[in-house]
């Protein structure tokens, strides 16, 4: 089955980048990963700034989207990395819609958005949709992390056991 999400509506409304779950990145406290997403486009000018304290997701994205801005020389390379680490804090700093990420086991999830190639699906569902791809991946991780401390606690617990 696949969950397709795109507004900040409805259960999985928390995967949009617009979604009000903020979270400490790089020594700020970010509204949203829309805004921390959208101000690395300007590291180190005034322009970070500027996005950061857009008071609206939707303010930041258009500061973002904004090409008198002078957008970052590397910023085709990296800009996966810096959607990965604002998802990876968003998900594990707000329980809540960790569990929500986590529910939804193996499913695939999609951006179903009509205009983005790159992060959705687009209108023709040909779309990369690398949002949904890195959320399936930030998901993995978690379930593994899980496992891990899992496995750790009960080893931990058997030569405690052992040793009594």
């Amino acid at each position: 089955m696949t969950i397709e999400f795109y507004s900040t509506q409805g259960k999985y409304g928390c995967f949009s980048n617009f979604s009000r779950h903020s979270f400490w990145l790089g020594e700020k406290q970010w509204q949203t990963s829309e805004h921390y997403f959208q101000a690395q486009k300007f590291a180190n000018t005034e322009y970070y700034d500027l996005v950061y304290k857009a008071k609206t997701p939707r303010e930041a994205a258009t500061l973002g989207r904004n090409r008198s801005f002078p957008l970052r020389k590397d910023w085709e390379e990296v800009k996966d990395d810096v959607m990965r680490e604002a998802l990876h804090a968003k998900f594990t700093q707000n329980q809540e819609i960790k569990e929500i990420l986590l529910s939804t086991h193996d499913q695939d999830l999609v951006e179903e958005t009509t205009d983005d190639y790159y992060w959705g699906c687009g209108t023709d569902k040909t779309g990369k949709n690398r949002l949904g791809a890195l959320l399936v991946e930030l998901r993995n991780k978690l379930i593994q992390s899980s496992s891990t401390q899992s496995l750790t606690q009960q080893s931990k617990s058997s030569k405690t056991t052992l040793k009594d």
